[in-house]
């Protein structure tokens, strides 16, 4: 009988033959083995295709986000899409005791995610500046006739009006918050102005206006504003993405009982202007108080406050120390001590028989002007002379008294209350008079390093007038510094009293000051590496109203958080079918596998018992033929 073979070079155990006379068979081979992998290699199968799905799915959002994070720093300096019915709207005035400026600010819609902040940005319009107005005098010069508010602060909202679109005006909000000019008034005065505006303005603009959107904030809001400000355009209430990235343990505030959580590290901020000098942080740990007189105290200086639009999350609470330091800023700290120079020379005079300081050849030696520079003090009808010697350690020590440290522990100036800071883990961006005492003259803004701040101040004090002023007329200094930062020219017929605005101080004065402040008020080590002095952050100049609208449009994402969820649990039906159909395909083939090879196993169990009988028949066949030959 003639038989047909079919043969396959396979490992060594495993050999298969095809014969007409019977099925396959599988010869040498542990069908069990087979089995075990086939089952296996379909587990893989199957696993793999859910991680390809997952890690696609997953890492596409996450690439993604960084995206969208990059592109959101070049898209910000963009023109606003006012076409985009996704883009909502909304307003702040910002009422200074100097003038009135408007701030109109923009977000698309909330992502659905609610650990996620708006992502706000300030408007701009077809030219890409920012959508910004000022108007003079401030808001507190109308205390006596208060029905003129609301003609004078007209002129923004019209311009505000003119750049948001009609469409938006009834759901974007109008903040009007009022500062320093409007905190001296007395209260009467205060109520008349904002009752004004809460009367007047909604009959005229359509802006979503209610009562608690007017008011007069303290300067711990306004601290507590700047804070939140600077710290959202520096991207640290986002989510840990990166190793590399500063961490912090917090306890959250009201649940100290929980383990501490990591976050972004966010950044303190230092800010001397004229008059006050201000400093705000977090304080990421639960402190203790020497005394319940401390604790008291404390709480009128930290702030505890949720970021987040879910009152019951606690990944967006912080504890913020803000402090403003009256008398404390550039212009009203040269003043005093003049004052102080004036009293005391005025009195050892007296005392001694002295003529210091009355004529222009026997003047007053001040360390804190540059060397051989004339100035002059005219207080009640008197002048006193002064001649800069330009002696920048003397000047420290001289200013020294002036930061009225006390004994105490976790005290600052005046010996008010400053929690403790975790050096080692922080980080600090200076304004004002911060970024100017480094960058205008010295020319040192940015990474700011004590030894070398204080050599430049200490060559800039010693060096002659006559020599800076040749440096300034040769335009080697800033493009915005002036004679005023430098010295105070004698032609100028006002003081600063009459003139707040003008900058009388010294650069030498100046540096001097920052310094003891930065270092023996707020007790920063002179090794301390992390503060940056700066004008802008990102090139934006950041105001404190991008804070007050960060936290009081809060509550706005929860529509748009009920929307996406609804729009995501039909999205999820959509991904769950489409990684359904992946895992059913792979149980499918799975199954159709486990049935071939049980049928291939049934085979060969039928192949066995084919053989067996074949063999019991010839074996049969062959004892018997004898028999038969004897037989014949």
């Amino acid at each position: 009988m003639g038989r047909i073979g079919i043969s396959c070079l396979f490992p060594a155990s495993w050999h298969f033959s095809i014969s007409p006379v019977g099925c396959p068979r599988i010869l040498n081979t542990n069908l069990r083995q087979i089995i075990v992998i086939s089952v296996l290699a379909a587990a893989a199968s199957l696993l793999y295709f859910s991680v390809v799905i997952i890690r696609n799915k997953y890492g596409r959002l996450s690439r993604d986000k960084k995206f969208q994070r990059y592109l959101a720093r070049v898209t910000d300096i963009e023109a606003t899409d006012t076409n985009n019915p996704n883009v909502n709207y909304g307003v702040v005035v910002d009422c200074g005791s100097s003038g009135s400026r408007i701030f109109v600010y923009c977000w698309p819609r909330h992502n659905g995610n609610p650990h996620d902040l708006l992502d706000i940005r300030q408007m701009r319009d077809k030219n890409r500046k920012p959508v910004v107005m000022k108007i003079k005098p401030g808001i507190s010069e109308f205390a006596t006739s208060p029905e003129k508010v609301s003609d004078y602060i007209s002129p923004l909202l019209n311009f505000a009006a003119e750049h948001v679109p009609r469409a938006k005006h009834k759901e974007t909000p109008l903040y009007i918050l009022c500062t320093a000019g409007m905190r001296i008034l007395p209260e009467s005065q205060q109520k008349a102005i904002l009752e004004d505006l809460l009367t007047d303005i909604p009959v005229h603009f359509d802006f979503l206006f209610s009562d608690s959107h007017a008011e007069v904030i303290s300067g711990k809001q306004e601290g507590v504003y700047a804070w939140i400000g600077i710290n959202f355009v520096l991207g640290r209430f986002e989510h840990i993405e990166d190793d590399e990235e500063a961490v912090v343990e917090v306890n959250i505030p009201g649940s100290e009982s929980r383990e501490a959580i990591l976050r972004k590290r966010t950044a303190g901020i230092l800010d001397m202007g004229g008059v006050s000098t201000q400093i705000a942080y977090e304080v990421p740990k639960t402190v203790s108080f020497a005394s319940s007189q401390q604790e008291e105290v404390a709480k009128n200086l930290l702030a505890e406050f949720n970021l987040g639009c879910d009152v019951h999350q606690t990944e967006h609470v912080y504890r913020v120390y803000v402090a403003t330091f009256l008398g404390f800023g550039g212009n009203a700290a040269r003043q005093r001590y003049e004052d102080r120079i004036f009293a005391n020379t005025v009195q050892k005079n007296r005392l001694l028989g002295k003529q210091t300081g009355l004529a222009p050849d026997t003047p007053y030696l001040d360390p804190c002007l540059p060397l051989d520079i004339k100035d002059e003090i005219q207080q009640n009808g008197q002048t006193m002379y002064l001649r800069g010697t330009g002696d920048f350690d003397l000047c420290r020590e001289t200013i020294q008294p002036f930061m009225n440290k006390t004994n105490e522990t976790q005290t600052s100036l005046n010996g008010v209350y400053q929690p403790p800071i975790h050096f080692q883990n922080s980080e600090f961006y200076g304004f004002s008079e911060f970024y100017y005492c480094t960058e205008d003259v010295l020319r040192m803004g940015g990474d700011y390093n004590a030894a070398t701040f204080t050599k430049a101040a200490k060559d800039y004090c010693a060096t002659k007038w006559s020599i800076l002023r040749e440096r300034f007329d040769r335009g080697l200094y800033a493009s915005h510094a002036d004679l005023h930062r430098l010295k105070v020219p004698l032609s100028v017929p006002c003081l600063l009293k009459s003139c707040p605005d003008l900058r009388v101080r010294y650069q030498c004065f100046k540096s001097a000051w920052m310094f003891e402040v930065f270092h023996r008020g707020f007790s920063f080590p002179v090794n301390y590496k992390n503060l940056k002095t700066a004008l802008q952050v990102y090139d934006k100049e950041v105001q404190w109203t991008l804070g007050a609208i960060l936290y009081r449009t809060r509550f706005l994402p929860l529509r748009d958080i009920q929307q996406e969820t609804f729009r995501a649990s039909h999205a999820h039906w959509r991904g769950f079918s489409f990684v359904y159909n992946h895992y059913l395909f792979s149980g499918c083939f799975l199954v159709v596998l486990l049935s071939i090879l049980l049928y291939l196993l049934r085979l060969r169990r039928i192949h066995r018992r084919t053989l067996r009988g074949a063999s019991t028949t010839t074996l049969w066949l062959e004892e018997g033929l004898p028999s038969q030959k004897m037989a014949a």
